[in-house]
């Protein structure tokens, strides 16, 4: 976990923000934590090195031999990579030679970058940066027999939009020559993800970000390998926020009916400026003892300053925030928290460092032999009434469920 600063004017103190990027997730990393954000980074996937990768060579000399009556760039890292690696086996001349006989297609202005700096020239973009607009473009013009090369993203998963790319032009009758350029498989070390995703299930993160669709079929594909892919898309959708840097990364999770969003432009910068904008908006504000509390998914911010609690004490004050106001009883409070057993007694403890973490002793009140509830205030009705109707209830999607 990186530290953030404690400049009151960040816009992400206090939120935890989860990060899947294998590459440039230092730098994603970095301009999250300048805005204050907390961050907890678990990389999603580990790329295959292009010049060690036998499936992508012996496809690379098949379009040599065979060149393609259409070839459909998908990404810019890809196609560049994919003549990086012709170059270093030597084959770049003559892969170019075969690909300057074919129409290219690219889908979007990355992979239209990449194809000019190989000397080659694109006939066809589409504006929407769609696999799919690519995909309807083809099927107008009509594929029955032709010979389609399409460079992948990733490897074949059940999750993977670019492979049923591949079986809708097959099915249209084209023969595909699928191109897995920087194929992806899980990392070696599964821990930081096992750990991201048991915080995505208890809702200590209020976001996570993805930046590619391999990562997202990563994710799913080790939940699922966990036994916890629908527990964890059920806290997706109800209180951690999933950010994609687009939609061809976030149709995975747009299938399985995980509300996503994502910046207007597909880049690292943009993705980072649309979380500083979308968490604080997001997250709701409960006014109670005189003061303003935001509970997200790992502190509270009191008065615009984190503050940190044990996993107990955040148990305690997420289970109060989910009915601001209400009086909720020991018994339900004890088995907020973690683990579970023991008496009533270790809620009354842990409530009492609670007060203390918090710094505002009239925040929670007792009520006599009942329990305990969050004070709030008369006048804040309205707050309370915004936070109550936030998607996933309680402070929406930022760390609590209904």
């Amino acid at each position: 976990m990186i530290d953030q600063p404690t400049s009151s004017d960040a816009p992400l103190a206090g939120f935890t923000v989860g990060v899947t990027a294998a590459r440039r997730a230092d730098e994603l990393a970095s301009l999250l934590v300048r805005r204050g954000a907390n961050v907890v980074h678990a990389p999603a996937i580990r790329i295959i090195p292009l010049s060690d990768d036998a499936e992508l060579g012996r496809r690379t000399r098949e379009i040599i031999e065979a060149p393609p009556a259409v070839t459909v760039a998908t990404t810019g890292i890809g196609f560049r990579g994919w003549m990086e690696a012709a170059d270093g086996w030597g084959d770049a001349e003559e892969l170019t030679r075969a690909l300057e006989g074919t129409r290219i297609l690219a889908r979007g202005p990355k992979a239209k970058g990449a194809i000019r700096a190989a000397g080659l020239r694109e006939e066809w973009s589409p504006e929407s940066e769609s696999s799919a607009e690519v995909l309807e473009h083809l099927l107008a013009e009509g594929v029955d027999g032709v010979r389609v090369a399409v460079q992948l993203h990733g490897a074949t998963t059940e999750w993977e939009p670019v492979p049923d790319f591949c079986e809708v032009l097959r099915q249209a009758g084209a023969t595909v020559i699928p191109v897995p350029v920087y194929r992806w498989v899980q990392p070696d070390d599964s821990a930081p993800m096992d750990r991201m995703i048991e915080a995505v299930l208890c809702g200590d993160l209020d976001a996570v970000t993805f930046t590619s669709a391999p990562a997202v079929a990563s994710m799913l594909m080790r939940a699922k390998e966990n036994g916890v892919l629908e527990p964890m898309l059920q806290s997706f959708r109800d209180r951690v926020l999933a950010v994609c840097v687009g939609p061809v990364t976030s149709a995975p999770l747009d299938v399985l009916g995980v509300p996503t969003t994502a910046p207007a432009r597909a880049r690292v910068g943009a993705l980072v400026r649309h979380v500083a904008d979308e968490l604080p908006r997001r997250a709701g504000i409960v006014r109670a003892g005189g003061h303003e509390l935001r509970v997200l998914g790992a502190c509270v911010v009191v008065d615009g300053t984190p503050k940190a609690l044990s996993p107990a004490g955040m148990a305690l004050l997420k289970t109060l925030a989910r009915r601001p106001g209400q009086v909720v009883s020991r018994e339900d409070l004890l088995a907020a928290l973690p683990g579970g057993g023991g008496d009533t007694h270790a809620v009354e403890t842990a409530m009492a460092r609670v007060r203390s973490a918090l710094g505002a002793p009239r925040a929670i009140q007792t009520v006599v032999k009942r329990g305990y509830r969050l004070a709030v205030d008369d006048s804040a009705d309205d707050l309370v009434d915004s936070v109550s109707s936030v998607p996933g209830g309680g402070l929406g999607r930022t760390g609590e469920a209904s």
